[in-house]
């Protein structure tokens, strides 16, 4: 059963890849080898591992569903990076594979410093592996897995606390459409309002399936600064917010339920939340430019708050978007702690962005309180709720593991990165970035620069940390224990 499943992902991505090797021959370009081999190979390795095993009827373990949703990013990368190296996009494997993996996580980390000479076809898989990689995770979890397996939810059941814990449709597959047609509709209405800008279609297109993905890669160098539009500024900005928020929300609303947007806690902290970062920032580029120290400023107050609401949305949905005033590096000191703790956190879970989800954080916040309170008080019973929701006791433990075991991985990484060479600011900017599903970082990879000269080590290391922190930690760590290889 794994090999057909395998065999359906890598004819899924053929068909992806199949798409940029159609716009590669509109442009009449050089990549069209490089992109037609890859789709050839894709293609036909996933055709044979799906007829191969197109008899087998069984259900799936619950051992299978991790070992599928681990690999497929791997393997996913694996054939998207082909591309690259047969083009010459990337010197070698190390980039290759990092740009790839940074493309289908949505990270948005790049090594490329020649974005602009490369075709259309190639920045076009670029794009798409980021659209696809938005929802990959949500796709896997209630479009594919519950075709064979019923008990999927223990799969991100960290994860699950933003949603209800029961089937948003009768039909499994029919959420999973529904969402998935929310995403595609998100993605166009993001097209159109791309391209009533100074942006062309092939442009529009690009940079509204990495907006919605939070991925933020961009088909310039300069990313989103190189169009040096107020206009698109915010537009972006209203789209990466959107991008953050639970689908599930939207799917719900789409069937009628628009109560959930009033009842859900996560989204409630989400917003104001945003608001608040916008109006700090805001008063830190207007009143405290003494602590600037290379980054150009904005002139005007409008300017200033285009600057801190693009900042805060592209961060806080870990799209990562540079726009046409936001290095933050160059802004100085004050402003890298705000920065790294939206890094940290992420938008809402269920949403394509990175970080460690906002829900875990109103977990432990509360439950934090909740300790606090028991001191005055050792006798009292002080349950904890989320959204009018009973949290058990079990699933605070469990987020309380993740955020332990996530701090142990961002120490490791930093630690593991300055031994490859790195200073402290960029191993500590990387290593956040990366597990966080961010893009830019701080020192040698802030957002005025890029990954080019992060150690062929280093980039290794990184892209593993990207794919533990797009696949929530467990779903990796749990294959190097030799209790997961024991069940059946």
């Amino acid at each position: 059963m794994k090999k057909k499943v395998f065999g359906v992902l890598l004819l899924m991505e053929a068909m992806f890849m199949a798409i940029s090797t159609i716009v590669s021959l509109c442009y009449g370009e050089a990549d069209l080898f490089a992109l037609l081999v890859p789709t050839c190979i894709a293609g036909a390795c996933g055709g044979f591992l799906f007829w191969s095993d197109r008899k087998n009827k069984g259900s799936l373990t619950r051992k299978d569903c991790y070992v599928i949703i681990s690999g497929a990013w791997v393997v996913f990368s694996l054939f998207g990076m082909l591309p690259f190296l047969i083009y010459g996009t990337t010197e070698n494997v190390a980039d290759a594979f990092f740009e790839t993996m940074s493309g289908f996580t949505t990270t948005g980390a790049s090594v490329l410093n020649n974005i602009e000479e490369q075709p259309h076809g190639i920045l076009f898989w670029r794009s798409v592996q980021q659209w696809m990689g938005g929802l990959g995770i949500m796709l896997f979890s209630i479009a594919l897995l519950p075709s064979y397996n019923r008990n999927n939810t223990q799969l991100f059941s960290t994860e699950a606390t933003s949603v209800a814990m029961r089937k948003l449709r009768p039909k499994t597959q029919e959420t999973a459409r529904g969402i998935f047609l929310i995403y595609a509709i998100l993605t166009a209405v993001c097209v159109l309002f791309y391209f009533i800008g100074p942006m062309s279609f092939y442009d529009a297109v690009c940079h509204a399936m990495t907006t919605v993905g939070t991925g933020g890669f961009s088909t310039h160098q300069a990313n989103f600064a190189y169009f040096n539009s107020p206009y698109l500024e915010y537009v972006a900005s209203i789209f990466m917010f959107l991008a953050g928020v639970n689908f599930a929300l939207y799917f719900m609303a789409s069937v009628g339920e628009w109560k959930v947007f009033r009842l859900n806690e996560e989204f409630h902290w989400y917003g104001i939340l945003t608001v608040v970062l916008v109006f700090i920032f805001y008063l830190m580029l207007v009143k405290n430019p003494s602590h600037v120290l290379t980054a150009q400023m904005p002139s005007s107050y409008e300017g200033a708050f285009r600057a801190a609401l693009f900042h805060v949305t592209s961060i806080f949905s870990s799209c990562g978007y540079q726009g046409s005033y936001c290095d933050y590096v160059g802004w100085g000191a004050p402003f890298w702690i705000p920065t790294a703790i939206m890094m940290f956190s992420g938008a809402c879970a269920g949403s394509s962005s990175g970080g460690v989800k906002l829900i875990r954080l109103i977990i432990a916040v509360k439950n934090a309180g909740n300790e606090l309170r028991l001191h005055s008080h050792p006798n009292a019973v002080l349950p904890l709720k989320v959204s009018s929701r009973l949290m058990s006791m079990e699933l605070v433990v469990r987020v309380l593991a993740f955020f332990f075991i996530f701090a142990l991985l961002f120490l490791a990484g930093t630690f593991a990165l300055t031994l490859t060479g790195m200073d402290f600011d960029s191993a500590f900017g990387s290593c956040l970035s990366a597990i966080s599903n961010n893009g830019p970082g701080f020192g040698i990879t802030g957002p005025a620069v890029n990954y080019a000269d992060v150690p062929i080590t280093g980039k290794w290391i990184l892209s593993v940390l990207m794919l533990i922190g797009r696949l929530e930690i467990y779903t990796i760590l749990l294959l190097f224990t030799s209790h997961f290889w024991k069940l059946r």
